[in-house]
This record gives structure tokens, sequence and C-alpha cells, in this order.
């Protein structure tokens, strides 16, 4: 979000919040969430891209909808004015390609109007047959992979670059302009995983039923769409959704400090921090130890101020409509272990992980006839899912090392508090009455996890290791 996009949020969440009777809050949150991703996505060199690409989000929640729907056809018909309602508001935006000087909502011009009535059509067409579908534990599935594959062609630079070539081909482009940066999804990772969670808990069948309004609401909800915190729909429609209350001064006051304070973070602090921050062009011009740990610290000090700046303004927005986003930093650098900081960094993503990736993954070795010791299955768990988020962020081997470092440091944490607790030599309680071990603690977590962002900030392996040698004089 830029700034002008923030004030303009900030605005309208007021104005909804204050105005807008608590029973009609929800449309003019759809309707907004709506407008919202279409005006957050980037400019794409590729034609029409940034109109198809927020049209793909909503096309998606759609679909996971409707797959996820008890009453079958019946589904569509009574929930037929949302369902309108987002047709409405897509063909509103279409159309502002005909408005001359005041077109348009999205980056660049929308596609002919033609073109977006197939496209919904066959949205639609789609959805209906997903309705009618007898079989949905194998369309979930199905599903579930579609999401991944997406995931695949995003994260992995080769093969955007070849996405981008073969869009480039069909639109008449240029083919040799191909770039991986050419498909840039926002909001794509945060969404996928909001609509992972939904389809997983439908296949386990613990999903309560929600309307489509509620639904497309949670799924694109604008102050976290495009960068968290991953909010589950439960909690989200069940909780805040369905009892919208007045908003007291108080409460705006609340919502209004928080935004300004992520505005702080983001852009005075972690945007001064990016000038000096570590990166590929200064990592190999700078030989001086001292100067490149002082790189090193002011990346990871960007990067959380960056992130948890934008969280910040996420939750504020959450706040001047009635909705209380969970919270997704809780003082990470400030732990004394490794696993404390995970509990407290990007929290929601690390709880996503442990739900529906390391718990099942642990409890299917606890319960197989093969007696895997607790040592090896804690490893395995921790190693898998530490990987698979480092190459959440990208298929490389950066991210993939920056993952299993963190899984190392895990895995060493917990064999060294279980060898702790079988012997009683020190117990939790009295480590955090003793200073001097808390601060060791600190003192430990913290530089692992600044050593860490090295593999972050740098695009190859042998660059990471260039700074490593520089860090200690080597």
């Amino acid at each position: 979000m830029t700034l002008i996009q923030i004030l303009v949020f900030s605005t309208l969440s007021a104005l909804i919040a204050w105005l807008v009777p608590a029973r009609w809050r929800g449309w003019f949150i759809l309707g907004g969430s709506l407008l919202a991703v279409y005006w957050m996505q980037t400019a794409i060199s590729i034609r029409s891209l940034d109109f198809w690409l927020p049209t793909a989000s909503i096309g998606l929640t759609l679909l996971t909808w409707s797959v996820t729907q008890p009453k079958g056809k019946s589904a569509f018909y009574q929930n037929r004015t949302a369902l309108l309602f987002i047709i409405a508001i897509l063909l509103v935006i279409s159309l502002t390609r005909y408005l001359g000087p005041v077109c348009c909502l999205t980056a660049t011009r929308p596609p002919q109007f033609l073109l977006v009535l197939i496209g919904l059509s066959t949205i639609l067409g789609l959805a209906t047959l997903l309705l009618l579908y007898p079989d949905k534990t194998r369309v979930i599935s199905a599903l579930i992979v579609i999401l991944l594959c997406l995931f695949i062609i995003l994260k992995s630079e080769w093969v955007s670059q070849q996405a981008s070539l073969g869009l480039r081909t069909l639109t008449g482009q240029d083919p040799s302009l191909a770039s991986p940066l050419d498909i840039r999804w926002l909001g794509f990772s945060y969404l996928a995983f909001r609509l992972l969670h939904v389809l997983r808990d439908a296949q386990l069948g613990r999903l309560p039923e929600f309307s489509l309004q509620e639904f497309v609401s949670y799924a694109i909800f604008f102050p976290a769409y495009p960068s968290g915190p991953i909010d589950r729909a439960q909690r989200f429609i069940q909780q805040d959704f369905r009892r919208f209350q007045n908003i007291d001064f108080s409460q705006a006051a609340v919502g209004g400090q928080r935004i300004l304070i992520g505005i702080f973070k983001k852009f005075v602090l972690a945007d001064s921090l990016a000038l000096m921050a570590l990166n590929a062009q200064n990592s190999s011009q700078i030989g001086s130890s001292l100067w490149t740990w002082v790189l090193l610290y002011a990346y990871g000090l960007r990067l959380y101020l960056d992130f948890s700046g934008y969280i910040d303004i996420a939750l504020g927005l959450g706040k001047l409509l009635g909705i209380t986003l969970p919270e997704n930093f809780n003082k990470p650098y400030l732990k004394t272990n490794l696993t404390a900081f995970w509990n407290s960094w990007n929290i929601t993503l690390a709880s996503w992980f442990r739900i529906y990736f390391f718990n099942p993954i642990t409890r299917s070795m606890r319960q197989s006839q093969f007696k895997f010791p607790a040592w090896l299955i804690i490893f395995i768990g921790q190693f898998s899912t530490m990987a698979l988020i480092g190459l959440w962020h990208g298929i490389t081997w950066n991210y993939t090392l920056w993952g299993v470092w963190h899984a190392l440091g895990l895995f060493v944490h917990n064999r060294w508090s279980e060898w702790l607790r079988q012997r009683h030599v020190l117990d939790e309680e009295r480590i955090n009455q003793n200073r001097m071990l808390k601060l060791g603690g600190w003192f430990i977590t913290f530089n692992y996890v600044t050593l860490g962002w090295v593999w972050f900030a740098l695009p190859s392996p042998s660059a990471s290791l260039a700074v490593f040698k520089t860090l200690f004089g080597l």
C-alpha cells in the first residue's frame, strides 16, 4: 500500500464505521475490498494482466466457496444478491476503460468489455459445475493442487519467466522481453493460505457454513489482503463480521494510532534503513568486517520494521471497521530462544504451518507402525516445515538454506531444552528469573536470527558465503 492508498483507506474506513449502520457495514466492506484489490494491484507490462490477476483472485475465492458448499445448486440462489453485487462491481470496473479522462481504477486500461463478460461467464460456469459435482473430496483436492501449482509458478523464477513468455505470445507482445517480474500477483500468497485453510478444514469436516458475502469479504478483506495477517475464516466471520458494533471515539483513536505507528515504522524508519541495509550490491563492495555487521543489523531491523509496519496499518484499518485482526508480531527480537522467536515473528504464518503441516506430519509418524525415535520425528517435522516456509518466500537455494538454518536452530534448542528438563538442571522458571541466562539466551538468539538474514538478503549461496567470510574476518 502506498501512502495515498493508506490515507484513502483510513478515511473511508472511518466514514463507513461512523455513518453506515452495522447491518449494512458488511456490504460496504465487501464492495470496498473488491475495489481495493484492483486498485492495489501494481502495473504489469503484460497487457491487461493487472485486471485479470485481481479477477483471478476473486474467481479462486468464488470457486473455493462453491466447492465447500453443502447446499448444492441452491447455494447460488440463496446468495444471489451477493453474487449480483460482485458481478456488478467487476463489470463497472471493466467499463472504466470507456470513461476517457477518468479511466481507470486499474493501473492500466481494462480489457474489452466482451472479454470481461467471457471471463466472468467462465468463472460462473465453473463455480456452478463445482456446486453440482457430487464428489466434493476430489474437487477440493484438485483445487488445492491448483493453488500449489500457482505458488510454484509465482515463486520459481524460471517457471515465472516461461509463464510470462506464454502470456506475451498470447497477447501479441514481444516474447523476447519476458521476465519473471512480469507476473507480480499482489496478495496471492496470503489469499492462497486463507483458501487452503478453508479447503483443508472442509476436507476434515470442521468448516461451518458461510454466506458468499461473508466468505468473499474474509478472503479479500482489503487491510489484510496485500501483506496479512492470515486470519482463520471461523474467527473472522463468526466473531467479527457477524457482530458489528458501533465504533466509539476511543476505538477509532486506537485504530488511528496503530495506523500512524505503522506509517512511521514503514515509511520513515524502514525506508531510511533500506539505504544502508545489506543487499547484493553493497555486500560485494564492503571489505570491513565491522561495516558488514552494521549492514546486516540494519537489514534485520529494516525487515522487521517494514513487515510489522504494514501489519500495524492493517490492524489499525481493521479496528476502524470494527474488525479485530490477529497480531502478527510480538517483540520477536527480544526473545530469549528461537522457539519463542518463531512464536512471535509472523505469528499467523507460523501457526498456519504448525496446524496444517507440522502437526499432521509428526502425528502420522507417531502413529506409524514403524517406531520412530522422538528426536527424529521432531527433526523431520522442523526441517520440512522450515524448508517449506523458506520456499514460500521463493523457490531458490538461498531461501531454502534460510529455512534449513532456522530448522537446525530450532532442533538444537528443542534437544537442549529436553536435556535440561529430563535432568532438572534448569527449569523454565529459574531461567526466567536468572537475568544473566536471559541475557545470554537473547544474545545468542538475536545474533543467530540476524546471521540467518544473510541467506535471506542475498541471491546466491556463493554471495552469502562471501559475506559470512567478511563478517568473521576469514
